[in-house]
């Protein structure tokens, strides 16, 4: 299964994608927030035969939404509403990874947060699956 992971900002949009065991993810490039940005993933989701996307759910420390969760549900639902499956996921310290990863903070901090966001879920996946089958 291919899967899009989504890091969303207000001004930048970090993707990522996985490879063909859905084992590990990869970041994908970065796109920046406007009017056409659903219109870009769409084509986006196309091309790379995307089956599901995992869009990074924005939360505080305590839990609560940040305030940029707001956009990110209307994100959410314009996708869904275009007939794309979204799956949110957490997105807690992402980008505080990367950059103690990378030192610092660069152009592709987005799209290696949305690997961050991508490759938490397929190991989740992975761990369900193994437990299941025990």
């Amino acid at each position: 299964m291919k899967y899009l992971g989504i890091d969303f900002g207000t001004k930048r949009i970090g993707l990522a994608t996985n490879d063909d065991t859905a084992t590990l993810a990869f970041p994908y490039k970065v796109i920046f927030f406007g009017p056409k940005v659903v219109d870009e993933i769409l084509e986006i989701i196309q091309k790379e035969k995307i089956s599901k996307v995992i869009l990074g759910e924005s939360k505080n420390k305590n839990m609560q939404d940040n305030p940029v969760m707001m956009q990110i549900r209307e994100f959410k639902k314009q996708l869904e509403q275009k007939g794309v499956e979204v799956e949110f996921h957490s997105e807690l310290f992402s980008s505080a990874q990367v950059i103690s990863i990378m030192g610092e903070e660069n152009k592709s901090i987005d799209a290696s947060a949305a690997a961050v966001i991508l490759q938490s879920y397929l190991d989740l996946q992975k761990n369900k699956n193994n437990s299941s089958s025990r």
